[in-house]
């Protein structure tokens, strides 16, 4: 990895955590997960199972709904979107009108006596390991203590030891928060369980275990009542094994017993050293695919929280951010688990914020934008997964709610992916979110060129397409086709008490020509469905434009509204898809419009949540100005928005602002959206480096294509560039203002010419 490799990549305190959100250290596999605090009398381990939600398969769809539609319709087309918005809060919404939210399975907590005058304390989360570490000193003796999560072997992982005079003399427990449980001490082990909650009227259906393997080296392993004691070991290793009866979201048959018996057994075989290797091995594999070096500091000798105070000045901490980013990504999102949530795999408790669902009207989208040019592809399959079920559930709600072919998904699911409007109608009447999530389908196929995944995917595409031809209405007003109802996230319209439901929002006529578009396009790889292709294409060219407002913006709504929005400064800037991520807008191919979206930006400010901050420092950089987008960034990492652990603070936590944050360095660094005239994508290097990133360098980063980019930047100029593809491509590549073709062939690094050679 060269130069790029520098950088630590440690997150660390001289502190155990006080609160396991914002300081604890998470680990996870993709399914199975923890949150590691480190006290030195006490650790504690707060336990997660990626599919462990409240509630079971339930149908939200208003029976009173479908015959509401029209009504609802002819309101907001005579200008009476308050009236609009009541009828459809009274008859169109879902019952129940909330989703089942995300929950903790439970705690584990290991009791040291007498360590509270522990000495020199470090605690670690080293993310080329994937693993925490604690370590201290007491009475001559030096305790360690490491945590991972292992992929392979399915369990999470803790490692305790002794060196010196001192031994381990610590006991182990669970506890839960859930109503429904019980728990046990067995013959070297611990086992807990029980059942998941009631919501909203939907019954509990899952029933979940943990259980607990340990092994003692120079000691005993006693077990008392529901407490284990592990009495005068030099080391000991515990094996942490979860699951629920969760199959899939209409079958929750599995044995939680009998899988978590399996796993122990099989990870019972290896030792401390074997698991370590198998899990780092597995792990490296994803993660050193990618480096990144931004200057300054390579290992600041200061625990990672007080960084943030001066992040603007900090190059280090924004490569340490992506690689963190990074880390998440592959803790939080793999094949066999549920996608990344609003807190990816971590919650502490039964009612953490929002659900800790998928928000899918930025959010869970906002999760995944990194994955493919991190080059971590293998991350969007639980996201992929997610999409197919959305696709078999959302074809009930398409018809019983609109009388519509296809499949439709609003503005947040759950486990159980339920498809209908949530939360209020000013909220949760916008029928995007599935057709958002699909944009990811394709966006895999662009990156990655997998003609059989695609393949697979094409009928969800279809699907989603299918349902908007049966469902976009013309505007009386405009004859352009559009939306209705909708809304634009999460944005009230002005004067009209309190609603947000209008007709083709600027968002939703963004997200359908890139939805239409993906269609035609694996309509035309797949050399399939060339009719249906027609017919998409051509209700694409009727759907309502972009236009620019009486102040040079870019409209969020048909009619000319922003400024007189009630909230000018408004967290969302869902108008703005167009701009990122779509590539609808450019400098080079769209500057008025470029200019208008400019406009937007600076009347909302640079004030907002965590996840709104993130997806402006990706909109700063597609408009090239990479000291606006790094000022954004700094903010991003401050403590207001940043919590000690690094996590996003929303507040409260949220973790899209980690990987939207992420991925906004990279468009700094590569851009490969805007197409090149010839059917495929220009490759922009370094398009809004920031003067803060003087030097640098990138290896591993993945361009659109399956391109993989090498770069290095000296005195704010590209001082290499080296381009290694799949396939053979003629690529475009813009450097220093100027866009040459390159012949690549397969497999071969190209190292590409910059200004002044």
């Amino acid at each position: 990895m060269g130069g790029a490799a520098a950088i630590a990549l440690t997150i660390w305190s001289d502190q155990p955590a006080r609160d396991p959100i914002t300081e604890g250290y998470p680990v996870g596999n993709g399914r199975l997960g923890a949150l590691v605090c480190g006290g030195t009398e006490e650790e504690r381990l707060v336990l997660c199972e990626s599919s462990l939600f409240a509630g079971g398969p339930y149908d939200q769809v208003n029976p009173e709904g479908r015959a509401t539609l029209a009504r609802i319709r002819e309101l907001i087309f005579a200008g009476r979107n308050r009236e609009a918005g009541e009828l459809a809060d009274a008859r169109f919404m879902s019952r129940p009108l909330r989703q089942m939210p995300y929950e903790t399975l439970g705690n584990l907590h290991i009791e040291f006596p007498g360590h509270a005058a522990a000495t020199g304390y470090r605690r670690e989360l080293d993310l080329d390991e994937a693993a925490v570490r604690i370590s201290y000193d007491l009475n001559g003796t030096r305790f360690t203590r490491e945590c991972f999560a292992s992929a392979p072997d399915g369990v999470l992982v803790v490692v305790l030891r002794a060196v010196g005079p001192g031994s381990l003399d610590c006991s182990l427990f669970l506890d839960t928060p859930h109503v429904e449980h019980g728990e046990r001490a067995v013959p070297g082990g611990l086992i807990m369980g029980g059942r998941n909650e009631s919501r909203e009227g939907v019954a509990d259906a899952l029933a979940w275990e943990a259980r607990i393997a340990v092994r003692a080296e120079g000691g005993t392993v006693e077990a008392r009542g529901a407490r284990l004691g592990i009495r005068g070991a030099s080391s000991a290793v515990i094996l942490v094994a979860m699951a629920t009866s969760y199959r899939s979201f209409r079958d929750v048959t599995a044995d939680p017993a009998r899988l978590n018996g399996e796993t122990l057994a099989a990870a019972g075989r290896f030792g401390a050293d074997d698991l370590r290797a198998r899990h780092r091995a597995d792990y490296r594999a994803l993660f050193r695919r990618f480096a990144i070096r931004l200057g300054g500091e390579t290992g600041p000798d200061k625990p990672t929280a007080s960084r943030r105070e001066h992040s603007g000045d900090d190059p280090a901490l924004a490569a340490l951010y992506v690689q963190f980013a990074r880390y998440l990504m592959i803790a939080s999102s793999r094949p066999g688990g549920q996608p990344a949530g609003l807190q990816g795999l971590w919650v502490d408790g039964l009612d953490p914020p929002w659900g800790a669902k998928y928000t899918i009207n930025i959010n869970t989208e906002m999760n995944y934008w990194l994955a493919e040019p991190a080059d971590l592809p293998e991350c969007v399959e639980p996201l992929a997964a997610m999409v197919h079920d959305l696709a078999e559930a959302g074809r009930h709600t398409a018809v019983a709610l609109y009388g519509a072919r296809g499949w439709v998904a609003h503005h947040n699911t759950d486990v159980w992916r339920a498809s209908g409007p949530i939360d209020g109608a000013r909220w949760g009447l916008w029928p995007m979110g599935g057709a958002w999530l699909c944009l990811h389908l394709w966006q895999r196929w662009l990156y990655g060129g997998d003609r059989t995944a695609l393949a697979r995917d094409y009928p969800v595409l279809k699907g989603a397409a299918e349902f908007f031809l049966d469902t976009l209405v013309k505007d009386p007003r405009t004859g352009f086709l559009v939306t209705c109802p909708s809304l634009s996230p999460e944005n009230a319209i002005p004067g009209q008490a309190d609603t947000a439901l209008c007709a083709g929002p600027s968002m939703d006529m963004s997200i359908l020509r890139d939805l239409f578009d993906a269609v035609a396009g694996a309509s035309r790889v797949l050399e399939r469905d060339v009719a249906f292709r027609a017919k998409v294409l051509d209700a694409r060219a009727r759907l309502a434009p972009l236009a620019i407002g009486k102040a040079g913006q870019l409209q969020e709504w048909q009619e000319d509204w922003d400024l007189e929005a009630p909230e000018r400064g408004h967290r969302h800037v869902s108008h703005l898809f167009a701009l990122h991520p779509s590539a609808q807008i450019t400098l080079l191919a769209t500057p008025d419009l470029a200019a208008a979206a400019r406009k937007s930006l600076e009347l909302r400010g640079d004030a907002g949540t965590g996840w709104s901050l993130a997806w402006k420092v990706n909109f700063w950089a597609r408009l090239h100005d990479g000291e606006r987008s790094h000022r954004l960034l700094a903010m991003l990492l401050q403590p207001e928005r940043s919590y000690p652990n690094l996590f996003d603070a929303h507040p409260p936590f949220q973790i899209d602002g980690n990987f939207g944050g992420a991925a906004g360095i990279l468009e700094m660094l590569v851009q490969s959206h805007a197409l090149d005239g010839r059917g495929g994508f220009v490759i922009h290097l370094l398009p809004a480096l920031p003067p803060a990133w003087p030097s640098g360098s990138v290896r591993g980063l993945r361009a659109r294509g399956g391109v993989l980019v090498d770069l290095d930047w000296e005195a704010g100029r590209l001082a290499r560039a080296v381009l290694t593809a799949k396939e053979r491509r003629d690529q475009a590549v813009r450097v220093g203002g100027v866009t040459r073709r390159v012949i690549l062939e397969p497999g071969i690094p190209t190292e590409v010419s910059v200004p002044g050679e």
